[in-house]
């Protein structure tokens, strides 16, 4: 084979392995590995929203690294327009920087607070609160998480 054949045979072969790599990530709502050297560039527009599983019917989500389901993660999720989550706490403590909308965050026994975009809210592990985004538009936020997430519902007395 010739040395622009052999050039084009790996450049075929890169091509495939970056291809099914972006078709993974389309399907499963997370983000390809790191590129060679380390970087990680994703335009918005790529990004394949999915159910967020352990979450409300609603939640959609974007796994930017880790695995929610297993432990330590960074993701993009959104609660639709009016989104309401009861009396609840997670396992993990919990990171977020809202990017657009309202989010409505509502510690146990004190008023609500209203957080719009470029706000920053901290959850720690067992922190009961509801979550609610506001009519207007949904809410979209970065996520990071230090352990594995889930919602715990507290039950009425």
């Amino acid at each position: 084979m010739s040395k622009t054949g052999s050039r084009i045979w790996k450049l075929c072969v890169v091509l495939l392995v970056t291809a099914t790599a972006l078709a993974q990530a389309a399907d499963t709502g997370k983000m390809p590995a790191k590129a060679k050297g380390g970087a990680v560039i994703s335009p918005a527009g790529d990004y394949k929203w999915v159910d967020a599983p352990n979450a409300p019917p609603g939640v959609k989500q974007v796994v930017l690294w880790g695995d929610p389901e297993k432990g330590r993660f960074g993701a993009i999720q959104k609660f639709p327009a009016g989104f309401s989550a009861p009396l609840h706490w997670h396992s993990a403590g919990l990171r977020s920087v809202i990017i657009s909308g309202t989010v409505i965050h509502g510690p146990e026994g004190k008023p609500e607070v209203r957080l719009p975009a470029n706000s920053y809210l901290y959850d720690p592990p067992g922190y009961k609160h509801t979550t609610k985004c506001d009519a207007a538009s949904e809410c979209v936020f970065f996520l990071e998480g230090d352990g594995k997430f889930d919602i715990k519902m507290v039950e009425k007395k």
